[in-house]
């Protein structure tokens, strides 16, 4: 946990820690925790919230014409000096209850799901793909949110309609397609794949959908090197793999019931690096100057002066036929 006295702590999670700034607005803190198997390890990752952080905000920033996000502020006043550069100062929304994920690659629990069925979140795709394999068009496929220690469910488009109303599923699906498009096509002119990742979403203060949460992180999406990309086998990511491999290997004496061990520290050292070169690969900067001159890092001076109105740049008066969570319980982190 980041100790903020001076800020109310809402919740913990196992990345990252939310505190109250006001009614309208929430301090979002990366932390440097890493976690597998929905648990978290005793050993942090020095720097993984700085890159978090950096390259949600960069992610932000290159796709706000495609939908409003919910960040603020990085850099200011707001921003208490001990966290600078691993916090966000986000408008606080009603978080949708579906987490929004994008496959263009056939790997993870879809690759799984599509051996036993042929199918993936009710999707029927081609016979005889490998795992790995280019998709011939990206995926939605809608998950549930689960409760911390629980395991997130794949859901069809028929469930994702029945949770959130024919129109706001067809709104998130539509973004998170547009938002996964752009993202490859940044990843493909830097040598890079994305193969899936999730997004989350919620309604702001005006009644519009709003992007939240983090924006294609290696903690939150799957990128390969294009070069040697080799279908029908798992393909090296630049997230946290290497930390999985490690655990179910015999070698860390694991044995699935106990609490994680601690990691090594060549495992610790080949992660952060992974994470600090997926954050330079995409954004071209190095991490080393970030945070940048503030100036460079906030949000256009009209959402800075509407703080809490992301969603007001949307139709108030659009179909709401959401089931909305409490405003209280905005934003569950990560």
């Amino acid at each position: 946990m980041t100790p903020l006295p001076t800020l109310e702590r809402l919740a913990t999670g196992k990345v990252r820690d939310l505190y109250a700034v006001g009614d309208e607005h929430l301090l979002v803190v990366a932390s440097d925790r890493i976690s597998a198997f929905e648990r978290v390890f005793p050993t942090s990752v020095p720097g993984k919230g700085r890159v978090l952080t950096a390259m949600s905000v960069f992610w932000f920033r290159q796709l706000a014409d495609v939908l409003p996000n919910h960040l603020v502020t990085c850099e200011g006043p707001l921003i208490p000096e001990a966290v600078r550069g691993r916090a966000l100062l986000v408008e606080r929304l009603d978080m949708l209850p579906v987490e929004a994920v994008v496959r263009g690659y056939l790997t993870g629990r879809g690759y799984a799901d599509y051996r036993r069925s042929g199918q993936v979140c009710g999707l029927a795709l081609p016979p005889g793909l490998a795992e790995s394999a280019r998709l011939p068009e990206p995926i939605f496929t809608p998950s549930t949110k689960a409760p911390r220690g629980c395991k997130d469910e794949n859901i069809d488009f028929g469930r994702c309609v029945s949770v959130l109303g024919r129109a706001l599923a067809g709104e998130v699906r539509e973004a998170s397609l547009e938002l996964y498009r752009r993202g490859a096509a940044r990843a493909a002119e830097q040598g890079l794949l994305l193969a899936d990742t999730k997004f989350e979403f919620g309604i702001g203060a005006g009644g519009g959908l709003v992007l939240a949460d983090e924006l294609l992180t290696p903690d939150s999406a799957r990128y390969w090197l294009a070069d040697g990309h080799q279908p029908g086998v798992p393909q090296p990511s630049f997230d946290k793999q290497h930390v999985r491999d490690w655990l179910v290997d015999p070698v860390s004496g694991w044995d699935c019931v106990s609490p994680l061990p601690p990691l090594p520290p060549e495992v610790v050292t080949a992660t952060r690096d992974r994470y600090i070169e997926a954050y330079q690969r995409i954004t071209g900067l190095s991490l080393a100057d970030w945070p940048r001159d503030p100036a460079d890092l906030r949000q256009p001076a009209s959402r800075l002066g509407q703080c809490g109105g992301a969603g007001d740049r949307r139709d108030p008066h659009r179909e709401q036929d959401v089931h909305r969570p409490c405003r209280s319980a905005a934003l569950q982190p990560r």
